[in-house]
């Protein structure tokens, strides 16, 4: 019997990184991280359990794929059959609202939306708890994409322990994430590649050894809406990832000049009085963090920066969910 359901996730944005794993295989990260859900940016994906099908199939923004991308979700079906005691190969489409593999979380949202579709069209009732560890298998930050609004990703030490919560609504704390896009184009070292250098740099272990008490920061910053403590902290903690990637071995060095600009434009302005800060996922992209007062603002100061491809703007968004099925 030909089972479906659609989901739809939403990317997010790490005020506190994952950048390297303990274990690799089961995407365990060196440190906790926290985010918020991207409201507005979303996958939708479609999972169609087929009896008929001779192999896993994959259509991404009405593409047919194959190679790599239909590997990398044919794996992380293996993985939900082999857990989960399904059986037979799927259909899977799956659509983004935003550009893909730029720095803005897209396999995030993809393997949140393909886990919770699956197994809901799998006829397969989880937690939450249990979904957000086996979307980690198929990309680590997609854990984060599951729950609501602000989200604490716990280390761990096994895959029962590396799960992510909720630590606030989206409606907790009005700010925004406004997204200036420099680049659009594919990033040449994709995270999943990236992960396994991150132990080759001298800088990682002390980044990792004082995460967990940025982490208790942000996460205190975000409960009090606490905007000069939570600047301060994330943008330290994306410098840091940072520097592990341009000291990592081969090194990778995601910002262009117009990145830095962005960045260093976007300190002044906090010293000028506007409430925004800065983070950087892998890519060049960078999302400009503010309270929702201060937001036109911050997006017509952006525009006026020829580099910028445009700004994408989203407030703290909701759960991964389902659509039908």
């Amino acid at each position: 019997m030909t089972q479906t359901a659609t989901a739809r996730a939403h990317p997010n944005i790490a005020f506190i990184k994952y950048w390297g794993n303990m274990d690799d295989e089961l995407r365990l990260p060196a440190n906790s991280s926290i985010s918020m859900n991207l409201d507005g940016l979303y996958t939708e994906t479609t999972v169609t359990w087929q009896p008929n099908l001779q192999q896993d199939t994959l259509i991404l923004n009405d593409e047919p794929q194959h190679g790599v991308a239909l590997q990398r979700v044919s794996l992380h079906l293996d993985a939900l059959r082999q857990r989960l005691g399904i059986e037979g190969y799927a259909a899977v489409s799956s659509q983004n609202n935003f550009p893909m593999g730029t720095g803005i979380a897209s396999s995030a949202a993809a393997f949140a939306a393909l886990t919770l579709a699956a197994c809901v069209a799998a006829g397969k009732n989880l937690s939450e708890r249990e979904l957000s560890t086996l979307a980690r298998l198929g990309s680590g930050s997609a854990s984060r994409s599951i729950p609501d609004g602000f989200v604490q990703w716990h280390a761990g030490d096994t895959h029962e322990t590396s799960y992510a919560e909720s630590v606030a609504p989206a409606t907790y704390w009005n700010i925004v994430d406004i997204v200036a896009i420099v680049s659009s184009q594919h990033k040449t070292v994709t995270s999943q590649h990236g992960h396994p250098t991150a132990n080759t740099s001298d800088l990682q272990p002390a980044r990792v050894a004082k995460a967990a008490q940025r982490l208790q920061q942000v996460k205190q910053a975000i409960l009090e809406r606490d905007f000069a403590t939570f600047a301060d902290i994330v943008e330290l903690d994306s410098n840091l990832m940072h520097a592990v990637m341009m000291t990592s071995r081969p090194p990778l060095f995601y910002w262009r000049p117009a990145t830095l600009a962005i960045m260093e434009a976007v300190r002044q302005w906090r010293t000028d009085g506007l409430q925004v800060c800065y983070t950087l996922d892998a890519g060049p992209n960078v999302h400009c963090i503010c309270t929702a007062e201060h937001a036109d603002e911050v997006r017509k100061r952006l525009h006026r920066f020829s580099e910028i491809e445009q700004t994408l703007v989203a407030k703290a968004g909701g759960a991964a969910h389902i659509i039908s099925g």
